[in-house]
Formats: structure tokens, sequence, C-alpha cells
């Protein structure tokens, strides 16, 4: 027992030393981060929706594909020592995709009522966050220092993604909310999950539960833009934007990425 404590006392030290130096492998939940993130679950709806149906690619090649790629775009995020803007943010997006794709081919696939997939993807949530918390003591974004701690991070953002998109369908499809109400109704969760924060509450649980919401909101968001006025939406279609969307992104993790770049250099001329 005691050998035990103690290798956890030292893999703790050593975490926090990490994090002292500046090697937190992941953002900090600023604004900008809420926005791209946000910005990042539309993409990944529309984007989903584009490729398998407009691009005519088919939800099974559109699924191989993003997941290829997904895995290519965490093998160099798990490389990188340290957070960059353009790397993350790039698996962030295959996530996204990768995530809708998930929930698609349980419900189209598998044939899966979205009561039974959303409750699914909830305990498969919570089962990642035990074994994260049990084995690392900790659920922080601001102690990913460490390779398997980033493990549990992507496991934990891909599976809140397929919760997401599968408890969003559910409220506006499934519940017959529509794209409007169901962005009007996880917005005001997510703002009381915001007040929740700013009045004491667990900054932790509540990070997290805002990740969570905000996809079904960018995802009621997306359909909501995309789809035609006759079914609720305003009819911009998923390329045009999912292409808008995308030009944000990059313009807001450029600039990001520009000002870690100038702020490595000066520390280095110093």
């Amino acid at each position: 027992m005691e050998m035990h404590v103690h290798a956890f006392s030292v893999r703790a030290g050593r975490a926090q030393a990490a994090a002292a130096d500046g090697w937190v492998r992941v953002p900090q939940a600023t604004l900008a981060f809420w926005i791209i993130k946000i910005m990042c679950t539309t993409v990944g709806e529309t984007a989903a929706d584009y490729l398998a149906f407009g691009a005519g690619w088919g939800q099974a090649a559109t699924r191989g594909l993003m997941f290829t790629l997904l895995l290519l775009a965490l093998a160099r995020q798990l490389q990188t020592p340290r957070y960059t803007p353009w790397i993350y943010w790039s698996s962030v997006v295959l996530v996204s995709i990768v995530g809708t794709q998930i929930t698609d081919w349980f419900t189209d696939g598998l044939g899966l009522s979205l009561y039974v997939s959303t409750p699914i993807f909830a305990l498969l949530l919570a089962g990642i966050f035990h074994v994260w918390h049990r084995v690392e003591r900790t659920l922080s974004i601001h102690d990913i220092v460490t390779r398997r701690r980033e493990l549990f991070y992507w496991a934990a953002i891909l599976c809140t993604f397929a919760l997401g998109t599968a408890a969003g369908d559910l409220a506006t499809e499934a519940l017959r909310l529509g794209f409007a109400r169901g962005a009007l109704a996880f917005g005001a969760l997510i703002a009381v999950t915001y007040a929740a924060w700013r009045l004491g509450g667990n900054a932790v649980y509540t990070f997290w539960i805002a990740y969570i919401l905000t996809r079904p909101f960018g995802a009621a968001m997306g359909d909501l833009l995309t789809q035609a006025p006759a079914q609720g939406g305003l009819g911009m279609g998923a390329m045009r934007t999912s292409a808008i969307f995308l030009c944000v992104i990059v313009a807001l993790v450029g600039v990001e990425q520009y000002l870690r770049d100038d702020d490595a250099a000066t520390a280095v001329r110093r």
C-alpha cells in the first residue's frame, strides 16, 4: 500500500512539475477555446453530412477515410511535447466528424433507436471518466501533461461528440423540438452551467458538462443553418456552412498559433 501511494505521489509530482514548466498538452478553456469548439461541432455535423450525401461518398467510405485521418492526426498530436494549436484543433475537427459518423452508424447501420444509443454513449463516457479518475486521480484539463492522461482525454472527447450527436438528434428529431428550439434549449443549459461555475461550482465538472452540451448545441445550429426552410432550416446548405465555419476556425487557430510562436520566440531571445 505504501509503495502504491509513493508511486502515485511520484507521478503526481512529475505531472505538477511538467505543468509548471508549460508542458500542458491541451488548451485552456478560454473564450476563444469555446468559440472554436462550438464551430468544430457544427463542422462535424455539416461536413459529415456533405461528404456522405452531398459529395456522394456514402457513409461507409466517409467513416473509413475520416477514421484513418483521425488516427494520423492523433498520432501527430501525441508526438508533440506541448499544446500546438493547429495540430490540436485539426484533431478536434476530425474527432467531431468521426463522432457524428459513429452515432449515424449506430442509428442507420445498426438500427438502434436514439433512446438506446444515447444512454449507451452516456454509460461509456461515465466508464471512461471512472477509469481515468481511478488511475490518475484527476479529470482536470490543466493536468494533461502525460501521454496516458492525454489518451484518456481523447477517448473522453470522442465519446462526448458521439453522445452529444445522439442527444442532439434525440431532442431535435425524436422529441420534435426542432432545430431552433433545440439550439435554444441546449444554449440555455450551457448558460446554466456557466452560471453554476461562476457561483462556485466545481470547475472540472462544469467544464465537462459544458463540453458535452456544446456538441448538441453546435449540431442543432448546423442543422438550422443547412436544412431547407421547409424542414425548419435556413437553407444555407452543408457545403457552404462547412466552408464558412472552417475558414473562421482556420483564422482563429492561425492567430492563436502566431501568438504562441511569437511568445516562444520572445522567451528564447530573453
